[in-house]
């Protein structure tokens, strides 16, 4: 039986005062100690979750991502493995599972529900409606991930709602993925069965799907932020909102996690009970988490953080058994074997010539090319007359000085031609960058300036068999990610500084966005309009076809 005191944070009975609490791996007993808050002791709070996450995003394999999360106060996840089932199937959901078993921390795996994502992209397996209801009857299975597929939904697509339905009947929740889905549109998708929606850029759209009973949240990640758009609305929505990060690269995911977005909304003047709710308790009964939040006979999850405005966490305890302690993880590595899904070989130079093409020109000689935006998934649509290339009069070439980049995808699964277009918002003036994290087929995504410097940084990740790679001028640097193309199965700690060094080495190519790796990764993001590229061609997400097809 292990004891200590604290002050207690009751969001339950919204109230603060020092306890006793008495456990082992369920808590046996807590006892008031007076009515008021003790200055001399830490908070005691349930431990943080993240209601949605692809732990594959940050490039560590679970038991991984469990070690530094943990130093953060996070004792569970809500975790969509959708990212490696588009990789490796169904055989890659039971290698997230069985990695994150292995280690004290509570992952909470979803069925993937859209795998392949689009039948716009090539995707390394299949997961249909017979083998959700195979997975989603599984214990560890916790729920059907975000139905991406919103237009299948709103048109009753068979397949789709078969998926919908096994859910349901098995009493477990749907998760959803609408950007900017308003109205009656939104109204018919959340009837359909979907509960939750982590992809609201603005308050209004969020509102409108709050007033339709969906459950939304409040996601502050890498790439996509929306922190700022949507916090005030916790202040009335106190029951229908959860903190995510959807996606959290390592170097990151080692500066904070949940913690983070809890001292920020305290700091913007919501409640600090309403701030416990969306951080520990609502993800636990949406989701039905075995979870324990600080009630008698529940497990002894719980951390202990300095006070209730940095939240910097002092200990993290899940199962009683203390998993970090100021700073620093309890959690030791466990070895694992690699998995993968990698077929094609390297390319040539001459495979990056982009040879005019007249039809995907407008009446005034102009070329639809894909905006990128800094924090956000969703991407724009700019004009542009292409720059000829002065070495040869029949091909397109990047232009820097105008900020317009090539971008190209190569098929990771089988011998294609790699598909090309250009994109502007990366700032890259010199150099090349690459990755084989590209969601959702994750599929090879490259920048850059000149074809040879995309060819190095390309040709690179497929002798690696995946990663995140630079090219600039015959010197090329890799992050080896060999567990699907998508995680590493080293040290989390070193793959977030390696990381960062690869980042940082970006940035001095002068590009403009805070996470250039993790925005890369979204360009191939076709459920996210408008202008995105697959593996098979420009794609305009808005009306969800190929540009000029």
């Amino acid at each position: 039986m292990n004891t200590l005191q604290a002050n207690l944070v009751n969001a339950f009975k919204k109230e603060i005062y020092p306890v006793t609490i008495e456990f082992d791996k369920r808590v046996m007993k807590i006892e008031k100690i007076a009515d008021s808050p003790d200055p001399a002791l830490p908070f005691l709070m349930p431990g943080f979750v993240d209601a949605h996450v692809h732990i594959e995003s940050s490039m560590l394999i679970p038991s991984e991502f469990a070690r530094i999360a943990v130093t953060h106060g996070t004792v569970a996840t809500v975790s969509d493995p959708h990212e490696i089932a588009n990789v490796c199937g169904v055989q890659g959901v039971h290698y997230m599972i069985d990695n994150g078993k292995r280690v004290p921390f509570k992952f909470n795996f979803g069925a993937p529900s859209c795998v392949p994502a689009t039948a716009f992209e090539t995707a390394g397996a299949v997961i249909d409606a017979e083998a959700i209801k195979e997975l989603l009857i599984l214990d560890d299975i916790k729920y059907l991930a975000e139905m991406m597929n919103f237009p299948g939904v709103l048109n009753k697509d068979p397949e789709v709602l078969k998926k919908i339905k096994y859910a349901k009947d098995l009493h477990k929740p749907v998760d959803g993925h609408a950007p900017g889905l308003r109205g009656e549109q939104a109204a018919a998708y959340i009837q359909a069965g979907i509960s939750t929606d982590h992809e609201c850029f603005t308050r209004q759209e969020a509102l409108d799907k709050l007033q339709h009973n969906m459950k939304i949240l409040i996601r502050e990640g890498s790439a996509a932020k929306n922190f700022e758009a949507l916090i005030d609305l916790l202040n009335d929505h106190e029951d229908e909102m959860m903190f995510c990060s959807d996606d959290k690269h390592p170097d990151s995911l080692v500066e904070g996690h949940i913690d983070r977005l809890c001292a920020r909304a305290v700091q913007k003047g919501v409640d600090i009970f309403k701030v416990v709710k969306a951080a520990c308790i609502n993800p636990v009964f949406h989701y039905k988490l075995e979870v324990g939040l600080l009630r008698v006979n529940e497990p002894a999850d719980f951390i202990l953080v300095n006070n209730l405005k940095d939240f910097k966490v002092l200990k993290t305890f899940i199962d009683g058994q203390l998993v970090a302690e100021n700073g620093q993880t309890n959690i030791a590595g466990v070895s694992e074997k690699a998995l993968n899904n990698f077929a094609v070989k390297e390319i040539k130079l001459k495979d990056l010539r982009l040879e005019k093409d007249t039809h995907l020109l407008d009446d005034e000689g102009q070329l639809p090319v894909i905006e990128a935006y800094d924090g956000q998934l969703i991407t724009g649509k700019v004009l542009w007359a292409p720059k000829e290339d002065p070495k040869d009069p029949d091909a397109w070439v990047s232009d820097p000085q105008s900020d317009i980049l090539k971008i190209v995808v190569v098929n990771r699964y089988h011998e294609a031609k790699p598909a090309m277009a250009f994109i502007k918002g990366f700032g890259i003036k010199k150099g090349a960058i690459a990755s084989t994290v590209a969601h959702d087929s994750h599929n090879i995504v490259a920048v850059g300036v000149h074809d040879q410097d995309i060819m190095e940084a390309i040709n690179v990740l497929v002798k690696e068999k995946g990663g995140i790679s630079i090219s600039e001028q015959g010197k090329t640097q890799v992050l080896p990610l060999p567990v699907a193309g998508l995680m590493s199965n080293q040290d989390g700690f070193e793959v977030a500084k390696n990381y960062g060094a690869l980042d940082n080495m970006a940035k001095k190519l002068q590009s403009s966005l805070s996470a250039p790796y993790m925005t890369l990764s979204f360009m191939a993001l076709l459920v996210i309009p408008a202008l995105k590229l697959s593996d098979k061609g420009l794609f305009d997400g808005e009306r969800f076809e190929f540009v000029n097809q």
